[in-house]
């Protein structure tokens, strides 16, 4: 292609591209992506608009932060909370394609994920620089350029979501925002902080290490900070922590986080360079000789900047005392996470979390701005107070509420409706149904779907483990230096007995408990139900738990030995849903040092942490029950909610059962289109996305091959090397039968079959 053009006095124009769509999202990172994926898939028409060459902000390979959530690295009590839908999706993908956290090939996971959605077009480097209004409070189209193109491009949508982290859609429209923290007058929150937090939470800006086995030089540049006369913690260095585990060096939160990120960045590079000097020549980490600096940030990560008003702003009493919403459409359950304004330069703690006792929910109203008719809000910059913020921010929480958002689009635009109205026409009960047919989980929330064929169907099992215990497979015994406790679903009525055999290497006692949650659905063992006290002699013994108690209601209860050196417990191999075991231990990652006590006035709870450990240590306590529990009900497969709550929630097969399965009937021919299992990837794992590594690609209780039956015994679909929570079987035009067969095969010898949940549709 040639070119020759003559001058032109008056300048040229930029070239412009006009694009319309149903929906167009600012912002690619998690919130943006998950936002965006969900809308595309119902058949919206999205533009998705990154000011970055890379999806996924925070998380990507530019920054290189792992996606975190409600589970908190596995270190707060809140079991079985990782989010679900299009996240839980992403995280599952990643842990099975880069179990080894490399944050480059997270982008291209990313990047395929949207690629393959033929709704969203995707423009990269594209920044947003202007927004055109048809009257005050409604958006008709942003202006954004692309500098790799040089095209301006002109986005047309009856729906906006601003996702972008710094919200600049919201401030460029006009809508209400707030920056900084609120007295705690205004919505009486006892932590609303002081001068010394309640400023900006900064940025953050890492690096990479890496050891070339050979000696080498670092000569720093002319900026690089004297950080031992400038840092008062920096003694906290060391050779070995490299990426986001230096998260605490933050800087920027006295300063404008917007308009200022250029300035924060320069300083933070002044840390790093500074922080790589002082490791490798002040002569003591002689173990960083042949190390080099691999990588090096080239724009920080940012935590906080505006937050926006919508019809509700979240608190630190809604989070804290687990308040419930009536459109509730998400949930967070990350500890409220403050950070110190002066960072990195200041000599308080790097920040104060503070947990609260179980997932809190996160209403629809903070997802929409209260002045803009027609822009969602998504990701940290929602409708939340300072202090609330400290728990929303984080990645995987955004991502949920961008999941949400993107469903909350396709739903207006199917009602011809803006964002507030949804809620205004009674919506919401539609939107949370949408929701949970992806697999999002809204907590306290169930609804049957009734255009689900399930809902008519008989549904007989192959077999169901009563559970009578746990066998003895690879058994190991572990002195209780720490207490430990089996968490088990148990049956409204008489609480069983249970037997375990424990060692002593003195004569000695054992403190035995049964505790359970004071609150429906949390997994804060804070009621002491009842007590044992066992004498021991020196050798190994059998032990009969008996607990004279009457369960009003199905719950988790916590049978909690108390910790002693002297007594060793055994422990098992065998795995199942909705069966683990749990430590009052620490995990000062997450600010758990095995029990909260928070000072007065503080308005958060008092309470112990009880935490499974990682794989491959977190083994079942090898123990007998008196009469079988029936915990793992088919009837389960119907219920709505597809993760253990006060129940297992899950269908298990006996574990000696050679060919698991479950049998659909109807009583008369259905044509059948579509058939969603939802199988389980243990929602306990936070599947970190990089740095961390895992101990497997595939979660031990997921189901990996399985095919389905029809009424004739015909094999109609057949799936092997499964490793996805849900899967959602399309038929070719449609299957005509009376009855289904979804045939598996256990996951291990150590793991029998589960299914939380299937869900059938006809032909449409």
């Amino acid at each position: 292609m040639k070119f020759k053009e003559e001058f032109v006095a008056a300048g040229r124009n930029k070239y412009v591209e006009v694009l319309k769509a149903d929906l167009v999202i600012t912002g690619g990172g998690l919130s943006g992506v998950c936002a965006a994926i969900t809308a595309a898939r119902k058949g919206s028409k999205v533009v998705l608009v990154q000011d970055r060459p890379v999806l996924g902000g925070n998380a990507s390979s530019e920054i290189r932060l792992w996606i975190l959530g409600a589970t908190s690295h596995m270190g707060n009590n809140n079991r079985w909370s990782r989010e679900g839908g299009v996240v839980d999706e992403l995280l599952v993908e990643n842990t099975y394609r880069n179990p080894e956290g490399n944050p480059v090939i997270l982008d291209m996971i990313l990047l395929d994920k949207v690629a393959q959605e033929p709704n969203i077009t995707l423009l990269l480097n594209t920044m947003v620089y202007e927004v055109e209004k048809d009257g005050p409070d409604h958006i008709s189209a942003l202006k954004a350029f692309c500098s790799q193109n040089s095209i301006e491009y002109q986005l047309q949508a009856p729906l906006f979501c601003d996702a972008s982290g710094d919200g600049i859609v919201g401030f460029l429209a006009g809508a209400a925002f707030r920056m900084g923290a609120e007295s705690k007058e205004e919505f009486g929150e006892l932590m609303a902080p002081g001068a010394v937090y309640g400023e900006l939470l900064g940025h953050s800006l890492y690096f990479y290490s890496k050891d070339v086995g050979k000696p080498v030089k670092f000569i720093p540049p002319s900026f690089a900070m004297d950080v031992t006369k400038e840092i008062p913690r920096f003694r906290n260095f060391n050779a070995k922590e490299f990426g986001c585990k230096l998260w605490w060096v933050e800087h920027g939160g006295r300063m404008d986080t917007v308009h200022d990120s250029e300035k924060i960045k320069w300083d933070l590079w002044k840390i790093v360079y500074g922080v790589w000097d002082y490791i490798k020549n002040s002569g003591n980490f002689p173990e960083a000789d042949t190390m080099t600096l691999e990588w090096v940030g080239a724009i920080p990560g940012k935590r906080e900047s505006r937050r926006f008003e919508g019809d509700y702003m979240l608190t630190q009493q809604d989070l804290v005392e687990q308040r419930k919403h009536e459109d509730a459409v998400a949930y967070g359950g990350w500890s409220i996470d403050l950070h110190p304004a002066d960072g990195v330069f200041g000599e308080n703690n790097a920040c104060d979390q503070w947990h609260s006792k179980g997932v809190f929910q996160i209403p629809y109203r903070c997802l929409y701005s209260r002045n803009i008719k027609n822009l969602f809000l998504a990701g940290r910059i929602i409708s939340v107070s300072h202090v609330a913020f400290g728990a929303t921010r984080v990645m995987a929480t955004s991502a949920y509420v961008g999941e949400a958002v993107g469903m909350a689009a396709v739903l207006c635009r199917q009602f011809e409706l803006n964002p507030a109205a949804l809620l205004q026409e009674k919506k919401i009960d539609t939107l949370q149904r949408e929701l949970i047919k992806i697999g999002h989980y809204i907590p306290h929330i169930k609804q049957a779907d009734p255009l689900d064929l399930m809902q008519q169907a008989s549904i007989n099992a192959s077999s169901v483990w009563e559970f009578n215990g746990f066998d003895a497979i690879d058994v190991q015994w572990k002195p209780l230096f720490i207490a430990a406790a089996q968490l088990l679903p148990i049956p409204s009525g008489r609480c069983p007995s249970f037997k375990i055999t424990v060692k002593a290497t003195r004569n000695t006692t054992l403190v035995v408990e049964l505790r359970k949650s004071s609150r429906i659905g949390n997994f804060t063992p804070d009621m002491l139900l009842t007590s044992q006290t066992f004498d021991l002699n020196e050798g190994e013994q059998l032990l009969e738990l008996t607990f004279d108690l009457t369960l009003v209601d199905p719950t988790y209860v916590f049978l909690v030995f108390k910790d002693n050196p002297n007594i060793l417990l055994p422990y098992t191999e065998q795995r199942a849903t909705g069966l683990v075991a749990v430590f009052n231990g620490v995990n000062k990652a997450v600010s758990n040092y095995g029990k909260q006590i928070p000072p007065l006035n503080m308005g958060v709870d008092t309470f112990e942490f009880w935490c499974p450990a990682r794989r491959p240590e977190g083994q079942n306590i090898l123990l007998s029950v008196s009469k079988g529990l029936h915990i793992f009900d088919p009837r389960f497969l119907i219920n709505g909610v597809d993760r253990p709550t006060v129940r297992s929630n899950a269908w298990v097969a006996d574990p000696t059962d050679p060919n698991p399965s479950i049998e659909i009937v109807w009583n008369k021919k259905q044509r059948i289109s579509k058939l969603v299992l939802f199988f389980d990837t243990d929602f306990d794992h936070p599947m970190e996305s990089v740095l961390m590594t895992h101990p497997e690609r595939v979660m031990p209780f997921c189901v990996r091959a399985y095919k389905i039956l029809d009424d004739k015994g015909n094999t109609i679909y057949e799936k092997q090397d499964n490793f996805q929570t849900i899967n959602a079987i399309l038929f070719d035009g449609s299957v005509e039968t009376e009855k289904l067969i979804v045939s598996m095969a256990h996951p291990s010898n150590n793991v029998p079959a589960a299914l939380f949940g299937i869900r059938c549709y006809a032909q449409r």
